[in-house]
């Protein structure tokens, strides 16, 4: 059975989340892609306002497609999360953001950080935009429209699909996954 999701999300709701629980988000959450999380750093360094509050908000690794008749955005898709692996400890650790969506394995680096600042990745399934595109019934841009694809936009999401990949205790669904295919394969060798 999927959990609830709605954003801000505090400690606590991230803490009761294991590898492997499928969760279904319903609320506010953001988009960022390269572009933007540059830009969002750039800021943090300098000391300067965010343009959007991320305390206890999911940021979505996605670049929606412009709009189909009817639907809020066109296809949104994940992109590839280890892109924003250099740019996730200093986010997670200047602006509370507690989630992340994305596709693919993150570095050593980034789950410890999470561990450290009470947040988790979410992985939805590549592959499947136009599909997770229905689950967002109304989209804006947030900030830095010039960036196109890459700006970010604030999404309002029902029961958008997801999965623990890495929780706050370091639990990583994709070492798991290793791991028993390695046994299972050693099993039918012997």
């Amino acid at each position: 059975m999927a959990i609830t999701l709605t954003p801000p999300l505090s400690g606590h709701d991230v803490r009761e989340l294991s590898v492997g629980d499928p969760v279904l988000i319903t609320g506010v959450i953001y988009t960022a892609r390269d572009a933007a999380h540059q830009r969002l750093i750039e800021l943090i360094e300098r000391g300067e306002d965010l343009p959007v509050d991320l305390a206890g908000q999911i940021i979505y690794y996605t670049g929606p497609t412009p709009a189909q008749p009817g639907m809020a955005t066109g296809s949104a898709g994940p992109t590839t999360s280890s892109r924003m692996d250099r740019f996730t400890p200093p986010l997670l650790a200047a602006t509370g953001v507690r989630a992340m969506i994305g596709k693919g394995e993150r570095s050593e680096e980034v789950s410890r950080s999470l561990g450290e600042h009470d947040a988790v990745y979410l992985v939805a399934v590549g592959g499947a935009g136009a599909l997770l595109a229905e689950k967002i019934e109304a989209a804006e841009p947030a900030a830095w429209p010039e960036l196109g694809t890459e700006a970010i936009f604030r999404l309002e999401v029902r029961e958008f699909p997801a999965i623990v990949a890495i929780d706050t205790r370091g639990g990583n669904l994709y070492s798991a996954g290793r791991a028993r295919y390695r046994r299972s394969a050693s099993r039918k060798s012997c």
